[in-house]
């Protein structure tokens, strides 16, 4: 195989890798399983999510990336190592990669990304905001003078940003995504029902009987875990005003990081959000009754994008039909050129 070009939305949940002319062709869990005695890594993606909550002390299987950035280089670097090796098999040429990044990563947080990327096989690195990114993979047009908001919501983070004419206005970032909703699942079974969950039960709750707008108990499921006092097996039904009322901590700060982006945005580009919407990505926007919630606050329609746990991934892959803009990941600025 000759050289390619691979996108990567490398998530704090998940890693969905693109490579040029064919998608989508890799979407596996961000988790590597780990071999104290040994010194090794043992599995990473979905082998290595399947042994979550399931290992011996000497083996741990953790996401070596937090709230959207690396919190193990080492791990990280041997999770891109193994994927881009996967999807693209012997490379006669090292492949360009492009990174997408949260929009208020640090110089040393993407240094980390781009170095790490190199030592895993890439020849060149770009960088490209999540927000940018999960518009282009949306089909939106950015490069018309015509503001557009996008609320992108991941494993780790949440990228809320108005872009217009090729570039962000205002945006803002605030460290709640999957992840932390998950956590608040969980404090809120053992607060309420002195029951200890494990991450995957949390997931699936959220997924199954969410209503973060107007819940009214009749979603139901049965959760089992823990039981706190005796230390057995216990199983509880819970239902959506359960999940509800977790959620609203996480809900909140979503919305109130919304409002911030509004009021740091030009009167002109909010009557145009008013009028086109505003665009929800990512794996959190699946979050029941969340669209209808930003509707009521922001008086203007919530679309969800098709597919969006996907669309930052798909926007990083359109990334190299700009290869004129697109930036070496090295230099601290934006994906795109102001002209």
């Amino acid at each position: 195989m000759t050289s390619v070009d691979i996108g990567i939305d490398l998530g704090t949940a998940n890693i969905i890798i693109t490579i040029g002319g064919k998608g989508i062709v890799l979407n596996e869990p961000s988790v590597v399983a780990y071999d104290k005695k040994k010194r090794q890594v043992i599995a990473v993606g979905e082998e290595a999510y399947k042994m979550l909550g399931r290992t011996p002390g000497y083996i741990t299987a953790a996401h070596p990336l937090r709230e959207g950035v690396i919190s193990d280089n080492y791990m990280t670097e041997i999770m891109i190592r193994e994927f881009i090796r996967k999807v693209s098999g012997n490379m006669l040429i090292k492949p360009r990669v492009a990174l997408c990044v949260p929009s208020f990563v640090t110089d040393v947080e993407r240094r980390a990304l781009v170095e790490t990327a190199m030592v895993a096989g890439a020849r060149k690195v770009y960088l490209i905001e999540e927000p940018v990114a999960a518009l282009l993979g949306a089909g939106i047009d950015i490069t018309k003078p015509n503001g557009v908001m996008v609320v992108d919501i991941g494993g780790g983070t949440t990228d809320i940003a108005v872009a217009s004419f090729n570039g962000i206005v205002s945006s803002a970032s605030v460290k709640v995504g999957g992840n932390r909703m998950d956590a608040a699942i969980i404090k809120h079974m053992n607060s309420k029902y002195k029951l200890i969950i494990g991450e995957k039960t949390a997931e699936a709750a959220k997924k199954q009987v969410a209503n973060v707008y107007d819940p009214d108990g009749t979603a139901i499921m049965t959760v089992k875990g823990r039981g706190v006092i005796r230390g057995l097996p216990v199983s509880v039904e819970i239902n959506d005003m359960d999940i509800h009322e977790a959620l609203t901590g996480c809900v909140d700060e979503i919305v109130t990081a919304i409002r911030g982006v509004l009021e740091k945005t030009p009167p002109e580009l909010v009557g145009d959000i008013h009028t086109n919407g505003v665009v929800l990505t990512g794996g959190g926007a699946l979050l029941g009754g969340l669209d209808r919630l930003i509707t009521s606050f922001v008086g203007a329609p919530c679309i969800t994008a098709s597919k969006p746990s996907e669309c930052v991934a798909r926007g990083v892959g359109i990334a190299f039909k700009h290869t004129g803009e697109l930036l070496d990941g090295f230099e601290r600025i934006s994906f795109y050129k102001y002209k």
